[in-house]
């Protein structure tokens, strides 16, 4: 997670600066970034607060765009569900992408074992660290940064960076090139759902990989017991 927070970081300086500068006031926003602590959900419902738009209508963009978190935690369930439900609570406000990303590679069989718990806090001390820290950082000083330093530009290459040097191979590659195309094919759609049809299309390559994998190794031990035979 350490060298993820860097683009973690980027990303939460650039909400920071975008709160001030959409006109909500300091403390509100000082209390959104500890509070909603989901960076795509606070720049969609940004531009509707400042607009004075229904606060339904900004709770259903949050929803919306936050909705690749049910997909997270129902992958994180055969994990976690054996614990209270306050603990379950407390896991769920922390989780965040990259965290489910490196704990699925970290942890790859569905079942509880001991060790996953401190994992799993390990990284998020390091990710909602950078995050908060960098927000908070942007939303004191969103004023003084001119829009000519493109700090959102930075942090889309920093967290382009960090998702490439996660594609390892096909399983992890086939999803992402899915996704990047579902999330441009539906941009028109509105309220940012093009980034839910994404996570789901990537999710559906991924089961699909999953489940292909056991019938090709059945396949390839029935061609090697062939040949032996032979």
């Amino acid at each position: 997670m350490v060298g993820i927070a860097l683009g973690i970081g980027a990303w939460g300086l650039v909400t920071g600066v975008a709160m001030v500068k959409s006109g909500i006031g300091l403390g509100l926003a000082l209390m959104m970034s500890l509070m909603v602590f989901a960076g795509s959900a606070q720049l969609a419902a940004l531009p509707l607060i400042a607009g004075g738009a229904p606060i339904w209508v900004v709770w259903a963009t949050a929803l919306c765009v936050n909705l690749r978190f049910v997909i997270f935690s129902a992958q994180w369930r055969p994990y976690f569900a054996h614990l209270p439900r306050g603990r379950r609570a407390l896991l769920a406000y922390f989780t965040a992408d990259l965290n489910y990303v490196l704990f699925m590679r970290r942890f790859p069989e569905p079942r509880p074992s001991p060790d996953q718990q401190p994992y799993f806090w390990g990284g998020v001390v390091v990710n909602a660290g950078s995050w908060h820290l960098m927000s908070i950082t942007g939303i004191l000083l969103g004023h003084r940064i001119p829009p000519e330093w493109g700090l959102a530009f930075a942090g889309t290459v920093a967290l382009l960076g960090m998702t490439y040097s996660m594609l390892s191979d096909r399983a992890t590659w086939l999803p992402a090139v899915l996704a990047g195309a579902a999330a441009v094919a539906a941009y028109a759609l509105p309220l940012k759902l093009n980034m839910l049809v994404a996570i789901a299309a990537a999710v559906a390559m991924g089961m699909v990989i999953d489940h292909s994998r056991p019938l090709r190794e059945r396949l390839a031990g029935t061609r090697n017991g062939s040949r032996v035979t032979s």
